[in-house]
């Protein structure tokens, strides 16, 4: 099979890495791409990535399937075009998509479906939303209600800062939300509309800084374990927040496909959903197709089970100068071929120099160990071997969860 991964981030290195090793595999190609993914598959820029063009393109390539990294061309209805080019495709129609293209649309399709979430008010703009600050007291999170990779959710301490986050925001409606306490977990599961396969659960470390301080990102590294959640609770994530979900989904007439991805608070009262997704989480999927031992192409085309290494593991971001605000690019990159870990490039760029960061989220070292700890251990010894000017990261990826072991 010949088959097309959409995106250029550590997410879509991961996958193509992970599907050129199916036997069902002949080629990858990836639009567009970037150098890591061009060690594993061929790489092509269009001069414009709309829907149609994608679609043009990938009936041209004599593209069996296609699998879509970020939630950008979603939204934007690329699934749609493929079908109606009678193309096979892995996501969500732009209707479904809106789960993650709207937070006004998620937060009520989560009221109507009696899925649990936060308390909220939804505002036409900062101006009325500031009459909501102090209902819920502080924190007091404020969501944008369109996509902002990953940076488009401020959690204000009290009302000073809560004023200036609206000013911040972008322009258009919001989501003032009460704040939760607990433990956050990454919750995916593969979808056909009404049957669904659950991928193992990881945890996404977003502030910036150790300790989660700091501004969001999209994402500065994730880990996978299966002692990140009990049987009870998986159970109960799937048929309390999975399976509403679908089944409203195909009350609305938009049956949802493609990865559903529930960003979960698991708090006192049990599991309520900060945020839904409509594709694989960056950097999720790193540490998931690491530990993912068994043919995902196969999975995806015939419905194969999926299996897991007992094995923990890890993926630390590095970031470029500046990030998240105003990255700093190209520095050149040393390192990566003696690190003794995975890396999969997201922000990289191929020069006469050499390789060079290219974005604010640069490189995604992963590995894994017999336990946590020393899948940590063993992902930080990599780390410790790559170099860039101005390279940061955060040193506690994993931590939370080695109470477990």
């Amino acid at each position: 099979m010949k088959i097309l991964v959409i995106g250029s981030g550590g997410r879509e290195h991961a996958l193509a890495w992970k599907l050129v090793q199916s036997p069902l595999c002949d080629k990858v190609l990836a639009l567009p791409g970037n150098p890591g993914i061009a060690e594993v598959a061929e790489c092509f820029h269009l001069s414009a990535m709309t829907p149609q063009a994608l679609a043009d393109f990938a009936r041209h390539a004599g593209v069996d399937l296609t699998i879509v990294g970020p939630e950008a061309p979603l939204v934007a209805g690329v699934a749609d075009a493929f079908r109606a080019c009678g193309l096979r495709i892995v996501g969500p129609t732009a209707a479904a998509a809106r789960l993650e293209g709207s937070k006004v649309f998620a937060k009520d399709f989560m009221h109507r479906a009696g899925i649990s979430t936060a308390r909220f008010r939804t505002a036409s703009d900062a101006a009325e939303a500031r009459h909501f600050l102090d209902e819920f007291g502080y924190p007091v999170v404020l969501k944008a209600d369109g996509l902002a990779a990953g940076k488009g959710v401020i959690v204000a301490e009290d009302r000073q800062q809560a004023l200036a986050a609206l000013q911040r925001l972008p322009k258009g409606p919001l989501v003032v939300e009460q704040y939760l306490v607990g433990e956050e977990v990454s919750f995916i599961a593969l979808c056909d509309g009404t049957k669904t396969v659950p991928l193992e659960p990881t945890q996404d470390h977003k502030p910036v800084y150790d300790g989660d301080r700091g501004p969001n990102t999209g994402g500065m590294g994730a880990y996978s374990d299966s002692r990140i959640l009990n049987p009870g609770e998986r159970t109960r994530i799937m048929q309390t927040i999975i399976y509403p979900t679908l089944e409203r989904m195909q009350e609305l007439g938009t049956p949802f496909t493609g990865f559903l991805y529930a960003g979960l608070m698991m708090t006192i009262d049990g599991p309520k959903v900060l945020e839904f997704n409509v594709r694989l989480g960056d950097p999720e999927a790193q540490p998931l197709m690491y530990r993912m031992v068994s043919d995902f192409l196969a999975t995806l085309v015939d419905g194969a089970p999926i299996e897991w290494s007992p094995e923990p593991s890890v993926c630390v971001v590095l970031a470029a100068a500046g990030y998240p605000a105003t990255p700093r690019t190209g520095d050149l990159i040393t390192g990566i071929d003696a690190c003794g870990a995975t890396v999969f490039h997201a922000g990289t760029r191929q020069t006469e120099r050499g390789l060079v960061t290219a974005g604010g989220r640069v490189l995604g070292v992963t590995s894994s160990g017999p336990d946590l700890p020393s899948a940590i251990r063993n992902t930080y010894d990599a780390v410790r071997k790559i170099h860039f000017e101005g390279m940061h990261y955060r040193t506690d990826i994993g931590r939370k969860g080695l109470k477990r072991w």
